[in-house]
């Protein structure tokens, strides 16, 4: 028997986590357990003490935590352990406990121990182990007292999936809380299935979200995948081949790492195991995923030191990046101490989200192998850390190492222990917690606290099935300041670290966390990376590796996909004309907006310059300045008859007409004007109808002096009835009733379909046409052919009337003018509708001007000849000599 009133922990160093168990038991009944006690220097000073154990996965032990009340005994089975690092997982399930015990706040008047049994990564010794916890004495012999009240109160499970269920299968019977530490859960509907299964790390889904995001992140596209040749493989490849291919990333290298038996089988020759190797050194991949269960990560790295060791002596590190799972702790075995870790530099793991805890490093420093009376293995981890042996050792053989006890745990290499808590570690050290707190919980539920409790110490078998409520709703702030909790699924609500690990040539390393991954977070924000701080192996000269099956489509370019090879592999084409691609890797070109269009490398859209005929383009200058030469040439013409009014030459044929007609022409020509320019609405209104009213009024003008000639010739035979026409009645009435008539007609265009601003988008490449759309085209023809056929019966009236016997007849000139009037116009129709934009404007600005040109020119000039040259001739008795 141990001193009165301590607690005595034990401390455990193999392949994974331990597996943690409540039980409940009275110090003086029999103990039916393990053999060899021992003992750890940690006080309990409080009656009625609970005592933690478990079951490990893979070479590890199972640790029994009981309830007892005077003087408990740990007992052990003392095996050689093959991994040293897990050591600090015993050790950061007895710091939990430490700190658990001395909070009186937490478990007052309770103390916390722990039993620890091997599971040995084998089926048949989980099971028995666990049927140890349900049984009384060294025989497996389940609910069987051996005179000592003992009950399970929770097991801790291991990190291995396949473990915990099989401790699960066994516990779920007795309806035994289990946490498991396991990354990955051991069957897919885990609540229903198991629903006394509780899982210390967050949804297994959220991991493979996570890894899919990584590898969008970088753009990672073309990749490996590493996965051991099992059923924990299979269900990791069934579930990350199909996530892979909805976010369109390859696979390109499927490699599934041997079993032991799989070795084994393959012991005899090389050739297997050196053809895995080389796919996995292909230079074209470079990124893998590694589902890193601890058997496929020694088997991986035996296989890329056979490979550099046979096909590369002089190189024995293949640059990659490594994706690790959550479950990947660097370590490494004792065999491989001098193994190069340079391969893993620069890898990448997820790990569930932890920070250091407060005083576990000081915790560390205070170990020594002096424990060995109450910590019997902390001798066996001592000389397979530190590769000596004890002076009083029984082993039979001599060594000139010699473990002195000072040797300095911060001077292990970290692959073999680290000083700082692990993921792992604070998993099992967070399960503790949420143990305690769900007792703490348990025990302040009931209004009638003293008659509650009480009953339940002295019936300790009601304890574990009514801890589930508890652990179920527990959420408490740890001592590192996260909150703990379960979700609807009873895995840990928390998120995954993004861990970036950095080796040195002393086979140290730095877990340096570079990102996080909130699955709480809103989609879009849920991966956060600090890229700028990841450490990439040397032979990527830290540059962004690329994970591409081919060289990234650049803009301008899109992807066409290579027949018969995966769809990361494609060609990259030129977009087709009229579309462009603006990023990497666009499956399709796109069309620009409306109002752009593409560049000549057809990687961006350009605005659209507005066309319209400028008044600073050339043919825009041109018209311009004919446009203002031929209102000054009539205000000039108009200028010499105002000038000459009383001169027989004008004063014939009607003065007032030939100065409306003046006028109605420096109005037409002046009305081209609103044809060049950027067109507005206003414009637009006013262009056809001002053009179409000022010629009417010119040509009305024109034929009522023409039938102005044939009406004063008729009325001078004798008894002719026209000589009431003669005078401004008939011209009033001819002027004003075709001007009528043509009004009428754009007034009837206004309101049913009038002109509008328009942008033409598609007409010209790498323009928009800023035109005027006529609206109802028929109404526009409707006002040019009204004005044809007032200009037709012009040149008919004319015609007729061009050999009257008049000094002064304008008749001839007249149709004259017609006749060009006519030709004018009558081109003008096929050139307008064959040409577009500017030049379309500038076609009826052209014959605007040529119209009105022919009309000033032939009816005018020969009058302004005779006023300005040939004076003589403009003079009453020329007049009448001419006449006579």
């Amino acid at each position: 028997m141990y001193a009165m009133e301590k607690i005595f922990l034990l401390q455990l160093f193999l392949w994974q986590l331990p597996h943690l168990v409540l039980t409940n038991f009275k110090a003086q009944d029999n103990i039916c357990s393990m053999s060899d006690p021992f003992q750890f220097p940690y006080e309990y000073s409080k009656p009625g003490d609970i005592i933690i154990g478990g079951i490990a996965a893979q070479f590890d032990c199972l640790l029994e935590i009981s309830n007892f009340e005077e003087h408990p005994e740990t007992k052990v089975v003392e095996e050689l352990m093959a991994m040293l690092k897990n050591y600090q997982h015993v050790l950061s399930l007895i710091f939990a406990v430490k700190q658990i015990n001395e909070n009186p706040k937490i478990l007052p008047n309770i103390s916390i121990g722990f039993y620890i049994y091997d599971s040995y990564n084998n089926a048949k010794m989980s099971y028995q182990n666990t049927l140890k916890l349900l049984s009384a004495q060294k025989k497996n012999i389940p609910n069987y007292n051996c005179k000592k009240q003992t009950n399970l109160i929770a097991v801790i499970g291991g990190l291995d999936a396949k473990v915990s269920l099989h401790m699960a299968t066994v516990l779920g019977i007795y309806k035994i809380p289990q946490i498991a530490c396991c990354v990955f859960a051991p069957v897919m509907n885990v609540k229903t299935q198991l629903p006394f299964f509780y899982r210390m790390n967050p949804s297994e889904t959220n991991q493979y979200m996570g890894l899919i995001q990584l590898l969008l992140f970088f753009q990672w596209k073309w990749i490996g995948i590493v996965s051991p040749d099992d059923d924990k493989g299979e269900k990791f490849m069934q579930t990350m081949l199909p996530l892979l291919s909805q976010n369109a990333i390859c696979a390109a290298i499927i490699e599934r790492t041997l079993t032991l038996s799989g070795v084994l089988e393959n012991f005899d020759s090389f050739e297997p195991l050196v053809a895995m190797a080389a796919s996995l050194s292909k230079p074209d991949v470079k990124v893998y995923i590694v589902n890193a269960d601890s058997q496929a990560v020694a088997c991986l790295k035996w296989l890329l030191y056979l490979y550099g060791s046979l096909e590369s002596p002089t190189q024995l590190t293949i640059g990659k990046v490594w994706l690790m799972t959550a479950q990947w702790d660097f370590s490494s075995e004792t065999f491989h101490r001098h193994f190069d870790i340079y391969v893993f530099h620069g890898a990448l793991s997820l790990a569930s989200h932890s920070k250091e805890v407060l005083g576990f490093t000081e915790f560390l420093h205070s170990l020594h192998p002096i424990w060995s009376k109450e910590d019997g293995f902390i001798r066996i981890f001592w000389k397979q850390a530190f590769n000596c042996l004890f002076p009083n050792s029984n082993e039979g053989k001599e060594s000139n190492n010699s473990c002195t006890g000072n040797e300095n745990l911060e001077n292990l290499p970290g692959t073999l222990f680290e000083m700082t808590m692990t993921s792992q570690s604070y998993s099992i050290y967070n399960a503790v917690h949420a143990i305690a707190y769900a007792l703490h919980k348990m025990f302040l539920s009931s209004t009638q606290v003293k008659s509650y409790l009480l009953p339940m110490l002295d019936s300790p078998k009601q304890l574990h099935w009514q801890l589930h409520y508890f652990l179920r709703t527990i959420s408490f702030n740890n001592t590192a300041g996260d909150t703990i909790s379960f979700d609807e699924n009873s895995e840990l609500v928390a998120g995954f670290d993004v861990i970036n690990w950095i080796t040195f040539p002393n086979k140290s390393f730095l877990r340096m966390k570079v990102g996080y991954l909130d699955p709480q977070a809103l989609s879009g924000y849920q991966l956060t990376v600090h890229e700028e701080t990841i450490i990439w192996h040397s032979s990527f000269n830290q540059i962004l590796p690329v994970a591409l099956c081919n060289e990234k489509c650049h803009p301008g370019y899109r992807q066409k996909k290579k027949e018969g090879e995966p769809f990361c592999c494609y060609y990259c084409v030129p977009c087709p004309d009229g579309k462009i691609s603006n990023q990497k890797d666009m499956d399709n070109c796109f069309k620009c907006p409306e109002d752009q269009f593409p560049n000549k490398s057809k990687n961006h859209c350009i605005i659209k310059r507005l066309r319209f005929l400028s008044f600073l383009h050339p043919l825009g200058i041109s018209l311009t300045f004919l446009v203002l030469f031929f209102p000054l040439l009539t205000i000039l013409i108009l200028g010499i008859f105002i000038k000459n009014q009383n001169t027989p030459i004008v004063k014939a044929n009607n003065r007032d007409l030939t100065y409306c007609l003046l006028i109605s022409l420096l109005l037409c020509f002046l009305c081209s004007l609103l044809f060049i320019g950027q067109p507005q609405r206003v414009t637009c209104y006013l262009r056809q109808i001002t053009f179409g009213i000022t010629f009417t009024v010119a040509v009305s003008c024109i034929l009522a002096k023409t039938i102005t000639v044939v009406v004063a010739f008729m009325a001078i035979k004798p008894g002719s009835r026209m000589r009431k026409w003669v005078g401004k009645r008939l011209t009033t009435l001819i002027l004003f009733g075709c001007s009528f008539i043509q009004t009428s007609i754009c007034a009837v265009w206004l309101c049913a379909d009038p002109p509008f601003l328009e942008f033409d988008m598609y007409s010209l490449p790498g323009a928009i046409l800023v035109q005027c759309n006529e609206g109802s085209l028929g109404m526009f023809y409707y006002v040019l052919g009204y004005l044809g056929f007032l200009a037709i019966v012009s040149f008919t009236v004319a015609f007729l009337a061009r050999k009257l016997p008049d000094s002064f007849n304008e008749a001839k000139f007249i149709t004259f003018s017609m006749l060009v009037f006519c030709s004018v116009w009558l081109s003008f129709i096929p050139s307008y509708q064959s040409t577009n934009g500017e030049y379309m404007v500038a076609v009826e600005i052209f014959s605007i001007l040529a119209s009105g040109a022919g009309l000033l020119s032939c009816i005018f000039f020969p009058k302004c000849y005779i006023i300005i040259l040939k004076p003589k001739l403009n003079i009453k008795e020329q007049l009448i000599k001419r006449n006579t």
